[in-house]
């Protein structure tokens, strides 16, 4: 389908009344679409339908950042795991280096160096 977003409104903007009128304060924006294919002009709202409290946590780690693990000299099997789940040396900080997502599935969070 060829359906081409044209024209987002924000609350408050000219084309906006009626769906304020009509949803109140869960109404964030009004979209026009154009479908090409049907030849159709199709009108949008998007509304809030739930709204709570949340904080970030900022201990939260991202599954993607690249963390860097120890591994003892000796360590080969370990080393093994590392590259096979996609981890690369650093020779600069000596360490190997893998998202933090794949350190945790392999279970070496006692590992994990913070390094700045």
């Amino acid at each position: 389908m060829s359906v081409i977003t044209k024209k987002t409104l924000v609350v408050g903007q000219p084309g906006t009344k009626k769906w304020l009128q009509k949803y109140g304060d869960a109404l964030t924006c009004v979209r026009y679409k154009y479908d090409s294919e049907k030849k159709r002009k199709i009108k949008t709202v998007e509304l809030v339908v739930e709204d709570e409290p949340w904080e970030i946590d900022h201990n939260r780690i991202p599954a993607n950042k690249l963390i860097g693990l120890r591994v003892k000299y000796g360590e080969v099997h370990i080393g093994r795991l590392i590259k096979a789940a996609g981890g690369k040396w650093n020779p600069n900080i000596k360490l190997w280096e893998l998202p933090y997502k794949e350190a945790v599935d392999l279970g070496l969070e006692n590992r994990i160096v913070t390094t700045k």
